[in-house]
């Protein structure tokens, strides 16, 4: 991908790296396991976007 990138495509790729974090630890304690993991998780090597 090239060093200068447009801010609309900036703005997808970091909101889409801030929603393939994992479930917060608090969340798994609260509802006392039944919410482990997310089902939008991504790995940057797996799935790529269609961006």
């Amino acid at each position: 991908m090239a060093r200068n990138k447009p801010t609309s495509r900036k703005k997808r790729l970091g909101a889409a790296g801030k929603s393939s974090r994992p479930v917060p630890t608090w969340v798994v304690a609260k509802t006392r396991g039944r919410v482990r993991s997310t089902p939008k998780r991504r790995h940057w090597r797996r799935t790529k976007l269609k961006l």
